[in-house]
């Protein structure tokens, strides 16, 4: 039906966009090559970097691959911030990470497991060379490790985070019970409360602490006693705390509300850096989360939501004024999240990340209130400026490769030039025929403009019909853009003749928060119907897709996806399903972060188990006939393994073709090189057999 729905206009766009293929826009880079997993791993992966108060100097981690060894070791890196060759710094086998520099830029410091836990050093740095200055040195070991480590803006503390019994006085008491525990010949766990499993691990009753050390050495002293994490569990981003301008004060994001399986409030908190009680600055019933001192004093600038129970509200940036507790809401009028956040220099605006229709554009807005400007576009994170300049450092990605450093001065017109100062990975890509991405519109469900992707193979011929892998994002509130993946790469799925098509449906973020929480209770309405439209079009768009030969490919919200397809069209030849919501109602008694499934199905399956039963897709297994590969990983706690164990057994039951691949030691994503490795062979090798037999 949704086929004879298109129009002849569309039909004409198809003839242009095959005789624009036939032109050469697609033709394969003279002795380029095929993406491979290999190169995947290969690469280096650029992660965090700072930088050095005299501008100078640009300290980053990379963290290699060995397939070998099956392991990530990350390493400190120092470039020149102008750019040039960059220098290893460190090597240990145990490798080193959160490189920082001290507040005079003559010492930096990291957190590294080379004494067999993680702990923070420190060691002289050298301005005019960019080299260390001296051996490295161990501040004051804690049995819970450091992480997270951050120097004090007056250079006399050093911040980090530490896991800690919540009712020991001391690092003596947390030793003892940990030795207890592990001396124990009984494993059982006693529970008392929900969220006692998150992610892929359990509790273990301890929580994250703030804890403050003299620089010089001496005690560590725990800022955030109680039993309460801080900062809360996080899956990355900025920094939840941070140092005052004058090293005085600390900033941190927690949770204390009584049942933290329920609950998104976070909320923003000061500390005397000396000790004492600290005091909630925020007020939001939603997440208070990334506080930053202006570098003035005067401001601390978060990112809040509104509406409590919902993780996916709209993030607005807000500015606390210190001297009189007033907090503004600057992004009222912008209607995307506001992501990663800096000050300028001179304390008159903020700098944010946000994504928008695929990318991650640069804004600014004045602290003192005013109109949201676009500072530079394309997809841009990790956002410093050079001290005292209008120079602002940051890390770009896209589809076509993975992050690396650039620099541009927002003081060099409306559109200035960016400039790359790390090339870490061009050697690698340089081999590489890596195709672009080339976004469409279309008209969605209920009229909504929707944008979609396609990837077309390496060697693209106009003339031939290709394949299709149909991915599905996870979130639900997530998005396909030019960005950088590891896990599911579409230059990867596309390198063996392959077309990859990705559509953002209602639940996408980047085209207005409405547009998020259309899917608020509606997970296999308008989405579906935006998929399937979506790739409807792109089948009389692009007439080199095959349409008779497609699969469906999802993770999490994606396999939920994948799932509901499954029970609701015979269009695609296969279908790969990664940890997806198979029963709701099974589901909700499985998962710990329960205020998403609450917020989704808008409440509890005994409070409002029709819409539960509305949209589980277990429900509809009389229909299943597609050929199905199930993917689900042992420690994933977000979405219980039990989930794909009851649609493998399912599909089984039903003599659907079906296989399963199961993880024992992965939790939601997969994370090993050599199960990474595991994972892109399977998954390929079944799309391969039902659309290349």
């Amino acid at each position: 039906m949704l086929r004879k729905l298109m129009s002849a206009m569309i039909l004409m766009l198809a003839a242009v966009c095959m005789a624009a293929g036939q032109a050469g826009a697609g033709q394969a880079a003279a002795g380029k090559r095929p993406f491979t997993f290999e190169d995947l791993m290969a690469l280096s992966r650029l992660s965090a970097f700072t930088v050095s108060p005299d501008g100078n100097w640009v300290l980053m981690s990379v963290v290699n691959v060995s397939l070998a060894d099956n392991k990530k070791t990350p390493h400190l890196w120092v470039v020149a911030s102008s750019g040039g060759e960059p220098r290893q710094l460190t090597s240990d086998a145990a490798g080193e990470d959160r490189g920082q520099f001290s507040p005079d830029g003559k010492r930096v410091l990291m957190v590294s497991s080379r004494d067999g836990s993680a702990q923070v050093w420190t060691a002289g740095f050298d301005t005019a060379s960019g080299a260390l200055a001296g051996d490295w040195k161990k501040l004051p070991s804690i049995s819970g490790e450091a992480g997270g480590a951050l120097w004090s803006p007056d250079g006399r503390n050093i911040l980090f985070v530490s896991d800690v019994y919540p009712d020991c006085k001391d690092d003596l008491c947390n030793q003892q019970r940990d030795a207890e525990k592990s001396s124990s010949k009984v494993r059982a766990t006693i529970f008392t409360s929900l969220l006692y499993r998150h992610w892929t691990s359990y509790t273990r009753y301890k929580r994250s602490h703030l804890f403050v050390v003299p620089a010089a050495g001496g005690t560590p002293r725990d800022l955030t006693p109680g039993d309460h994490d801080v900062p809360p569990f996080s899956l990355g981003g900025q920094d939840d705390y941070a140092f005052s301008p004058d090293g005085a004060e600390v900033a941190f994001t927690s949770n204390l509300d009584e049942v933290g399986a329920t609950s998104t409030n976070n909320d923003v908190f000061i500390v005397p850096a000396a000790g004492g009680a600290p005091r909630k600055i925020s007020t939001s019933p939603g997440s208070d989360s990334s506080p930053m001192y202006s570098p003035d004093g005067k401001y601390i600038s978060f990112r809040t939501q509104q509406r409590a129970g919902y993780e996916s509200d709209r993030f607005r940036l807000a500015a606390y004024e210190r001297s009189s507790g007033k907090i503004s809401i600057l992004t009222e009028d912008f209607d995307n999240w506001v992501g990663t956040t800096t000050w300028a220099p001179d304390s008159q605006r903020i700098y944010f990340a946000s994504e928008v229709k695929g990318e991650s554009p640069v804004f600014s807005v004045p602290v003192a209130g005013g109109k949201v400007e676009q500072a530079i576009g394309d997809a841009n994170d990790d956002l410093i400026f050079l001290p005292h300049t209008s120079v602002l450092l940051f890390s770009r990605v896209s589809m076509r490769g993975p992050a690396e450093i650039y620099r541009v001065d927002l003081t060099a017109g409306t559109k200035p030039a960016l400039q790359a100062i790390t090339h870490i990975n061009d050697a690698v890509l340089a081999a590489i025929d890596r195709p672009i991405l080339e976004p469409f519109w279309f008209t969605g469900s209920q009229k909504a403009k929707v944008q979609g992707f396609i990837v077309r193979p390496p060697g693209f011929d106009a003339a031939k019909k290709y394949p299709v892998k149909f991915l599905i994002h996870g979130g639900p509130q997530g998005a396909w853009g030019d960005s950088w993946s590891y896990r599911w790469n579409p230059m990867l799925f596309a390198a063996n003749g392959y077309v990859v098509v990705m559509i953002n449906p209602r639940g996408s973020i980047g085209y207005g928060q409405r547009f998020i929480d259309d899917i608020n209770g509606d997970w296999g309405g308008r989405a579906y119907e935006d998929l399937m439209t979506g790739l409807t079009y792109a089948e009389v768009k692009y007439p080199f897709i095959d349409k008779d030969r497609e699969c469906a490919l999802g993770a999490s919200y994606g396999g939920y996806m994948a799932n509901w397809i499954l029970g609701h069209t015979q269009r695609f030849r296969c279908i790969v399903s990664h940890d997806g919501l198979f029963n709701t109602e099974s589901a909700y008694g499985t998962t710990e972060e329960l205020w998403f499934n609450e917020w989704e199905f808008k409440g509890t399956p005994w409070t409002n188990r029709a819409l539960y039963r509305k949209w589980s897709p277990h429900l509809f297994a009389q229909n299943f006939k597609t050929p199905t590969l199930v993917v689900h990983g042992q420690l994933d706690y977000r979405l219980d393994v039990s989930e794909g164990f009851q649609l493998f057994t399912t599909l089984q039951r039903l003599k659907v073709p079906s296989k399963m691949l199961y993880f024992p030691d992965e939790g939601h994503w997969v994370l090993k090189p050599q199960n990474s490795r595991l994972w892109y062979k399977t998954v390929n090798g079944w799309v391969d057999q039902y659309l290349k037999p």
